[in-house]
């Protein structure tokens, strides 16, 4: 009797991890399922608009304008003239890789002009491989279907019906034409927003200044959108941003403005197209196009960016185009 009751422990003993390794697959916890999506790393923002939070976060707040442009809200940093009678206000563009208050050029500029008597108002641009805001889509009226055509529908849809959950429609995704597009509209309104603000400020004269592929967009809006209250450009080391078009020496031949064009002479590929534009203006008879020429000091930054605010200061002194003129 006894050894049979041993028996009996020993089956009991090794049967109960058997039952717990069968355990079903639908009894594991719920969490289970949503860890996955509790890894998903979140969408990180634009550079330009990371760069941005940091400048709010380090300059000061009476500086700082939040303007609208369309759907979305952008960082310029404002600074008033230091004279009694200001001249106007320079709006000024940075390139693609910089921000509202670069060290290249837009900052040192934007500080330096007040004293010079002007207004300064620096932008922030958009990544031109940013995310676009998405299209709107026109809602169409669609005829009440008939009594027919109702019933069959009820039957498909009735039909149709599974208890199997439906995926959610895909985005559609925008082709490489489309996304340029999407950024060239999002550039302008944010230079319109730009424009905007200085005449609320009340300046007498408005200029664009860009730097880099900022030259590009100034030139682009001067010449696609021709505002009324704008009659003076200034480039700086105009470059031409990657994958767009029309070439900036086509975009100098258009511009009904006064213009100066200053360079930095050092690399080829920057005098090339520099005379390219030159030549451009010279077609086109443009007597108030102005080239200047520079030299790059790599070696001694301060020493060159005041080169190059001197001689903007002295543009704006001698070529300004006064509206009306």
């Amino acid at each position: 009797m006894r050894l049979h009751s041993l028996a009996l422990l020993g089956f009991c003993l090794l049967s109960c991890p058997a039952a717990w390794a069968e355990k079903p697959a639908g009894d594991a916890p719920a969490d289970s399922v949503d860890a996955p999506a509790a890894n998903e790393r979140p969408l990180l923002p634009e550079r330009s608009v990371s760069e941005a939070q940091t400048l709010e976060q380090r300059l000061d707040k009476r500086e700082q304008q939040m303007l609208q442009a369309g759907a979305e809200s952008f960082l310029a940093l404002w600074l008033p003239a230091n004279v009694g009678e200001p001249s106007g206000a320079v709006i000024l563009l940075p390139g693609d890789v910089e921000n509202a208050d670069g060290a290249a050029a837009v900052g040192p500029l934007r500080r330096k002009l007040p004293d010079a008597g002007w207004h300064s108002l620096s932008i922030t641009l958009p990544d031109p491989d940013g995310d676009p805001l998405p299209p709107r889509t026109a809602a169409v009226d669609t005829p009440a279907p008939t009594g027919e055509e109702a019933s069959d529908a009820e039957a498909q849809s009735t039909a149709e019906d599974s208890p199997e959950p439906t995926a959610a429609p895909a985005a559609t995704a925008l082709t490489p034409e489309q996304r340029r597009q999407a950024h060239v509209e999002r550039v302008m309104t944010r230079i319109e927003a730009a424009v905007a603000f200085t005449e609320q400020q009340q300046a007498k004269e408005i200029v664009l200044l860009g730097h880099g592929s900022g030259a590009y967009w100034a030139a682009r809006y001067l010449s696609e959108r021709k505002p009324g209250n704008v009659h003076n450009l200034l480039m700086v080391a105009a470059e031409l941003p990657a994958g767009f078009a029309p070439p900036l020496d086509e975009l100098v031949a258009q511009l009904p403005v006064a213009t100066g064009d200053f360079y930095y002479k050092d690399q080829f590929t920057d005098r090339t197209a520099a005379l390219k534009r030159l030549h451009a203006s010279k077609r086109a008879k443009l007597p108030t196009y102005i080239q200047v020429s520079m030299k790059a000091l790599p070696g001694n930054l301060d020493v060159q960016q005041e080169q190059l605010y001197r001689r903007l200061r002295g543009w704006l002194q001698l070529h300004i185009r006064a509206t009306g003129s």
